[in-house]
């Protein structure tokens, strides 16, 4: 028989077989994504037109009325950008915007010029009049006016006093010749067919990744083609342009629609393959990362660039594409969090033996390499200072949690006697932190990341701590744990369900949530069988 203080011998392996998986699980993770991946290449480096907004240094946002982008700031821009985009799109006349199809044209560059059309009828007469002065001064140079961008998706004017504004341009712009169009989703222009009556041509947006039903890579060009085949006929004799198509580099990933560098640059890649074949006239969105944007959209908002913030190309258009160039980052902080784990466990007398050392070497390096998963992550999550001061908080937290739950591992694989274990309060803290993350995923999650790299250090080393304790040290859960681990894996399955069961993080999701309330829910059931025993032995 196995001593009082020692695991089971039946539970031990199990143990020993979860500290590995985590360990092999992480470093091939960070191994995965640093591999170069083969891509299709683009027939060219060069692209038709891209969305531009200037909007990418920190605090720099349109929703602030008094932003202003200089004369000089956009010069550098579309000089830069002169030298891979024929064409630029721009979304209003404010900001200092309307200078752009002026400096366009010192770089041969021509201009999709956007009016912005919103709820504040003065700032759309004002948007309008500023359009209508920019398009007679510079008709040569612009190839189409925009005037609203998704204002039927945003349900902020109705498609008669959409066409109102349309017409009012159209007709005083007429003797320069510049076509009018109007821009929206492609399903909007089936919603509103009335509104192609309005328009000299209809540009329309497919973006497979925000689709009600998210397309995976490997078909969006596939969904493009068939959309914009399906727009041709139901609007026979009209010219129809994709006013924006593109991916995201980051975010959480919709379904099979995946979120990242390798996707974005795949589908641009066969994107310019595709329009080269059938002669179409198109954007791409867009130039540079928009950080403003992860306010309204989450992480994914920010990253739809082809070039980052700072104006460097994410990747090439020819050659393999790697996810991660840094990804033995990933080894070293699990290299470095063994080292940690075992100086915890060096000063203690009972963790001295090589199973102890062994379980915290391993447990140090699969925790280490999770948290730095949710570090990677945070350099494109956090969008201030106060998200990095707290959200590095929870990462250390996490860290310190792991440190407690590996010393309490390693004694009982040790077979010595048990550590005694910080309150009961922090199993409760990070169960009530999942609980309070889970509701915010089922009834708001749309925007919202999974933060699988903060979570699961410890839950996973609760569940193997309340697996290996042994009967004589055995504690009721208080009622409100026992509440939270019938809630936890109800509230992942309802994500799960909401991606249809498509979505791969969703099922990581679901595990961690199922590791948390299984160490709850093992020290109930271990508790409920020694209530009924002790009677028992009693009465004998």
């Amino acid at each position: 028989m196995s001593p009082p203080s020692s695991p089971s011998s039946r539970v031990a392996p199990l143990a020993w077989l979860i500290l590995v998986v985590a360990v092999v699980a992480g470093a091939l993770w960070w191994w995965q994504i640093g591999r170069p991946v083969a891509l299709p290449d683009a027939p060219s480096a060069r692209i038709a037109c891209v969305s531009y907004a200037p909007f990418r240094k920190p605090g720099e946002t349109p929703l602030d009325p008094q932003a202003f982008v200089s004369p000089e700031r956009i010069d550098a821009d579309l000089k830069a950008l002169s030298e891979r985009f024929d064409c630029v799109r721009t979304y209003s006349q404010g900001f200092g915007l309307n200078a752009v199809p002026e400096i366009a044209q010192k770089y041969g560059m021509k201009v999709l010029m956007g009016i912005w059309l919103g709820r504040d009828l003065k700032l759309n007469e004002r948007e309008v009049t500023m359009g209508i002065a920019t398009a007679k001064a510079h008709p040569e140079v612009i190839r189409g006016v925009i005037v609203g961008n998704e204002v039927l998706l945003r349900g902020e004017q109705s498609p008669m006093a959409l066409a109102g504004y349309i017409k009012q341009v159209r007709d005083a712009i007429h003797d320069t010749h510049v076509p009018v169009t109007y821009a929206d989703v492609w399903e909007f222009w089936l919603r509103y067919p009335q509104m192609a009556d309005s328009v000299d041509y209809l540009t329309i947006h497919i973006l497979p990744y925000w689709e009600d039903e998210p397309v995976p890579p490997q078909d969006a060009i596939r969904h493009v083609a068939d959309v914009y085949a399906q727009m041709k006929a139901r609007f026979a004799g009209r010219e129809v342009m994709i006013g924006e198509t593109g991916w995201p580099s980051e975010g959480r990933p919709r379904r099979q629609a995946s979120a990242s560098l390798v996707n974005e640059a795949r589908y641009l890649r066969e994107f310019l393959v595709y329009a080269g074949s059938v002669d179409m006239p198109y954007n791409v969105i867009e130039a540079f990362d928009q950080p403003w944007k992860r306010d309204q959209e989450g992480t994914v908002g920010g990253y739809w660039g082809i070039f980052d913030v700072d104006a460097r190309p994410k990747f090439g258009m020819q050659g393999p594409v790697v996810e991660e160039p840094n990804w033995i980052v990933g080894w070293y902080a699990g290299a470095a969090g063994a080292a940690l784990f075992l100086l915890a466990g060096l000063w203690r007398r009972e963790l001295g033996n090589a199973r102890s050392r062994i379980a915290l070497v391993l447990a140090g390096f699969a925790a280490a390499m999770s948290i730095a998963w949710q570090g990677r992550r945070m350099i494109y999550d956090c969008r201030n200072a106060m998200e990095w001061v707290f959200t590095g908080l929870l990462c250390v937290l996490s860290l310190l949690t792991a440190i407690y739950l590996a010393r309490r591992i390693a004694a009982r694989l040790a077979g010595t006697a048990p550590i005694q274990l910080p309150d009961r309060r922090w199993r409760f803290g990070w169960m009530f932190g999942l609980a309070f993350y889970g509701l915010l995923l089922v009834f708001d999650g749309r925007y919202r990341d999974f933060p699988l790299g903060l979570f699961w250090p410890p839950a996973v080393g609760f569940f193997i701590v309340a697996l290996m304790e042994s009967a004589g040290h055995c504690v009721v859960p208080i009622i409100e744990e026992r509440f939270m681990a019938c809630l936890l894996p109800l509230l992942a399955a309802v994500v799960v369900a909401q991606e249809i069961g498509l979505n791969p993080t969703t099922w990581l999701w679901l595990a961690l949530n199922l590791a948390s309330a299984g160490a709850v829910m093992i020290e109930w059931r271990r508790a409920g069988r020694l209530q009924t025993h002790q009677p028992q032995a009693a009465h004998q």
